[in-house]
């Protein structure tokens, strides 16, 4: 375990280091740009030598009509994430994708993102991708892959396939998943697997024991009065969140009616801290607690032994809401749980009338619902028995992410010939005869289904930038189509499907970005109770686990670790912890005291089999005796380009200790710190509010007996004790913000989506650590009362836009102004990095260059095509910060002065408020009293953070408000349930 940047000195800084190095190459503008771009294209045809099918290409000087210099072009996409689609709209300027926001019309995005989405633009450009191919280490040619496969399939077509293994990720796509049968079809002997790190098996196997079938689940929350979750995260983890967090958050707008939100959880997570009532528990014990609720409600289960008088309590009263609110009540089983609890689950939602209103069940969305865990162990078994000769892995790193028990990179070593298609040259390719790079899914031609079985289709954005194939690439090659294209492909699946002879149909698929019509039937099911019972009793978790418990979950950002090279997602701070470019053990603050040890002290965790070292971070509502870890880091990537990987080095690869039977938990284990400390790099480091209350919260009873919560203004003293009323312009739009902290489940899209809209540059863990980190918004996150189960808040902060603005006062060359319209503005050229409006700002919304972080690494041309042409790219020694998207407000004036109409209210929509996704942020003029921001403005509970200080800032608050159980309230002042296993 290393620093991340001790000890390297690639493209330094990029990669944060405070050591300034000449610019290796010059800032790239456009024109340089189209030559680079032109000349990267020929080179990479002459280094793959690659034959492609003829198509047309037609000189950049005849123009298509639709493209303008300078003004974007939006085209329909899908991304993939564990084999589901998610829609995207995608901007694109003079052929260069530089923003991805969600497309409305997809189930799975409805118009909103989250940081992944946005980071998927990095993960296109990141220089680390793999950039040839390779032949046991060599770069070859594509011709001589083909040469190779050629052979390989004359071999396979005497034995049938006998030998012949395909390994995928889950795959939702049809037409991927009708090449891959086509596939099988040649070779009869041939077999299909399916692997990912974070596949949903304990949900389909649930079903199976519910139903003896496979049913996806789908949800609609803005239905339910009462959700309960047992363990997992519905707002941030499975194919469906970010459209969970849209309906969700439209139920919790205080007044009547307004949705209640119970969570066990046994790691913290978003919808922990949005509940109304949390339950801090290990998660060998959610499986009694979960047969506890049951018996509440009446069915005949196994009896739950062993809780506490608290446990109980909770349980009945969580039961008692449940079913007084039957048929508007919704039960959630997560991912970390057995089978079993997630039968359970589907017997319960029948039980409370749920099927038809607040869910359904339908057909998988997967073209193949099965344990993606049994299908690796059968190919795992197969490699180490010598009974396969030729393995295809396609978009994986099993060699990395495998269970340890496996021993798959072993089994690799008995398998004559190991084919890799990735984007990385990572664990697996380092390992095969052949490593293929992957096309980037803005790259590709394809589809996929969401997670309501909708199909969407998948367009390129851009050339491959490097000497890629399309995943559907190497079946074709195997089956002798090669090179017909991935466009071919994917056409001639849905043209026959759509329109037979009229291609019309295909065409506006793909300008909708969905297939209309293709989402999964609805089936009619019914829960089989004694098999659920069963299965319940054969699950451990009655029975007390032995401590400490060692809990395994994805990292928030990186996931299973296929982002570890992604360096937007590895700065970008984790909601909860606040941690950036490393993981940690998670440890409860009472486990952290009777341990002695404190934050970023090393603790060896050893199973027997496997030992690792990690730091410790302390992390208020932990359940005591359990530890936790994110998977996806310490990953081992060969660069694409010169040097090291951006990956190595970056946190402790936790899936050694990882194994079949303990994908989520593990007991058994022994934990003892080494004397020792390592260095996390976080963004906060205090979580108290101190009295000041920057979050307003409220229940929502005092909210319907008509609380003025309004601050008290004479209580501290004032930055401007006389308020000086400015009066609007009326001849101009007074810009504003207004932010909904009930709605805001802290997921961070609106920090990500700002820097990928604004040029915002990484600047590497060392600078973190220095508190010079680079983002515009913040989410700040506090606590409030036991440190063991406390309630979580969390408040965006982007720079407030103060009527009375202290930065402007103390600018020595007036860099900071304030516009006709509102906004403080920021002039580059003037400032020359006195710091003096930081120093002034109460907020502590402003950052500072103290590095030039976007010139001088060998990757700059590389990474300046993702750049917003719009948007300035600051350089060393001045002060920047969030502008309520300026350009986005000129983009509009422009097009209403060329309609001759006035700005309408929604013209402007900013990047955060774009890619939020429960709605959170209304961003229009203020002086329009029908805008929605006036009207948001205009709601009793909004406030001003800071009010007291009266510098008036243009961006307001909305308080948080809770809906506590009646019988627990009262029992509820430490602002959590807490209960120890």
């Amino acid at each position: 375990m290393t620093d991340t940047n001790e000890g390297k000195r690639r493209g330094e800084l990029w990669r944060g280091t405070t050591t300034p190095r000449a610019p290796l190459a010059p800032p790239t503008d456009r024109r340089t740009f189209l030559k680079l771009a032109g000349w990267s294209a020929l080179a990479g045809g002459a280094a793959a030598c690659t034959p492609r099918s003829p198509e047309e290409l037609v000189p950049y000087v005849d123009m298509p009509e639709h493209v303008v210099p300078g003004r974007p072009t939006y085209y329909a996409t899908t991304l993939l994430r564990e084999g589901y689609g998610y829609g995207a709209i995608v901007e694109t300027r003079e052929g260069r994708p530089i923003k991805i926001d969600g497309n409305p019309g997809h189930p799975a995005t409805l118009g909103a993102s989250d940081a992944v989405l946005q980071a998927e633009l990095m993960q296109l450009y990141d220089p680390d991708r793999s950039r040839t191919p390779l032949h046991d280490g060599t770069p070859r040619s594509l011709d001589a892959l083909a040469a190779d496969l050629a052979t390989l399939r004359e071999r396979l077509l005497k034995s049938g396939g006998r030998g012949l293994r395909v390994l995928t990720p889950p795959v939702t796509s049809p037409t991927q998943a009708a090449r891959l049968g086509a596939l099988l079809d040649s070779f009869p002997e041939a077999r299909w697997h399916q692997w990912h790190a974070l596949a949903r098996d304990a949900a389909i196997t649930g079903s199976r024991i519910a139903f003896g079938r496979a049913v996806d689940i789908t949800t609609r929350m803005d239905r339910a009065d009462v959700i309960v979750q047992l363990d997992g995260d519905f707002l941030a983890e499975g194919p469906a969140h970010l459209a969970h967090a849209a309906d969700f958050s439209s139920r919790r707008r205080p007044g009547p009616g307004m949705l209640r939100l119970w969570v066990m959880e046994s790691t913290p997570g978003l919808a922990g801290a949005a509940a109304d009532h949390t339950l801090v528990v290990p998660q060998p014990r959610v499986v009694r607690l979960a047969l506890a609720l049951a018996a509440e409600l009446g069915l005949a289960v196994p009896a739950a032994e062993g809780l506490s008088p608290r446990e109980r309590r909770w349980v009945a009263a969580c039961a008692r809401d449940l079913a007084e609110h039957r048929g508007r009540a919704l039960v959630l089983a997560g991912d970390p749980q057995p089978p079993a609890v997630h039968a359970l689950a589907h017997w319960l939602n029948a039980a409370l009338d749920a099927p038809g209103r607040t869910l359904e069940w339908r057909d998988p969305a997967l073209a193949r619902p099965e344990p993606v865990i049994e299908s690796l162990t059968a190919l795992a078994e197969d490699m180490h028995r010598g009974e396969v000769d030729a393995l295809v892995v396609i978009d994986g790193d099993p060699a990395y992410d495998a269970p340890a028990d496996l021993r798959f990179a072993e089994g690799l070593e008995r398998v004559s010939t190991v084919i890799h298609h990735g984007l990385y040259v990572d664990a697996t390719a380092r390992r095969a005869d052949w490593h293929v790079p992957l096309a980037h899914d803005l790259e590709s031609w394809g589809d996929a289904r969401a997670f309501d079985g909708s199909v969407s289709l998948q367009q390129p954005l851009v050339e491959p930038l490097h000497a890629s194939l399309p995943r559907l690439a190497l079946p074709e090659m195997l089956m002798g189509r090669w090179p017909r294209s991935d466009r071919e492909v994917v056409a001639a699946h849905w043209e026959a499907r759509l329109g037979g002879e009229s291609a019309e149909p295909w065409k506006a698929a793909l300008r909708a970005g969905i297939v209309a019509g293709t989402a999964s039937s609805s089936v009619d099911v019914v829960p089989r109770p004694s098999a659920i019972r069963d299965a319940l009793a054969e699950t451990p978790g009655n029975a007390d686990a032995p401590a400490p418990v060692l809990q395994f979950r994805a990292d928030p950002h990186v996931s299973d670790g296929r982002y570890a090279s992604n360096a937007w997602l590895q700065e970008l701070p984790r909601p909860l912890t606040k941690l950036t470019w490393d993981n940690a053990l998670l440890i409860s603050p009472a486990m952290a005291e009777r341990m002695g040890i404190g934050d970023e002290e090393v603790l060896r965790v050893s199973t027997g089999q496997a030992t690792i070292e990690a730091p410790a971070w302390v992390l208020p509502g932990m359940p005591d005796e359990a530890l936790t870890i994110w998977l996806g880091h310490g990953r081992a990537i060969r660069s694409g380009g010169e040097g090291d990987s951006l990956a190595d080095g970056v946190g402790v690869d936790a899936y050694p200790l990882r194994t079949t039977g303990a994908l989520f938990a593990r007991t058994g284990i022994d934990v003892e710190p080494v004397g020792r400390r390592y260095a996390l790099a976080a963004t906060q480091h205090h979580h108290r509010m101190e009295g000041r209350e920057p979050v307003r919260r409220m229940t929502l009873a005092e909210v319907l007996d008509g609380r003025d919560h309004a601050p008290q203004g004479d209580e501290h003293p004032s930055l401007y004790p006389e308020p000086v009323p400015a009066p609007f312009d009326v001849d101009a739009p007074q810009w504003g913000m207004a932010v909904d902290l009930n709605a805001c489940t802290g997921c961070m899209a609106c920090t990500a989506a700002c820097q990928a809209e604004n040029n915002i540059p990484v600047v590497g863990k060392r600078q973190v650590r220095a508190g010079r980190e680079m983002h515009w918004i913040r989410v700040d996150r506090y606590y409030e009362g036991d440190a063991d189960a406390p309630r979580t808040l969390f408040q965006p902060v982007p720079c407030q836009h103060c009527e009375n603005a202290p930065c402007e006062y103390v600018c020595p060359t007036g860099a900071t102004q304030h516009d006709s319209e509102g906004l403080n503005v920021m002039v580059y050229n003037r400032c020359i990095g006195t710091r003096d409006c930081s120093q002034n700002c109460p907020y502590k919304v402003r950052r500072f260059n103290f590095v030039e972080y976007n010139y001088g690494a060998q990757e700059a041309e590389l990474l300046s095509a993702l750049r917003n042409p719009d948007v300035t790219v600051r350089s060393r020694g001045v002060m920047e910060k969030c502008t309520y998207c300026i350009q986005r407000i000129s983009r509009a004036r422009r097009q209403a002065k060329i309609e001759d109409r006035p700005i309408a209210d929604g013209d402007v929509v900013t990047a955060c408020q774009q890619a939020c996704p429960t709605g959170a942020i209304v961003f229009g003029d203020v002086s329009d009293p029908e805008s929605a921001v006036s009207r948001a403005k205009n709601h009793p509970l909004d406030y001003a953070l800071l009010a007291e200080l009266n510098t008036r800032p243009r961006t307001t608050y909305r308080a948080r408000v809770r809906n506590p159980h009646p019988d627990l309230e009262e029992n509820d002042s430490s602002g959590g349930d807490k209960a120890h296993g």
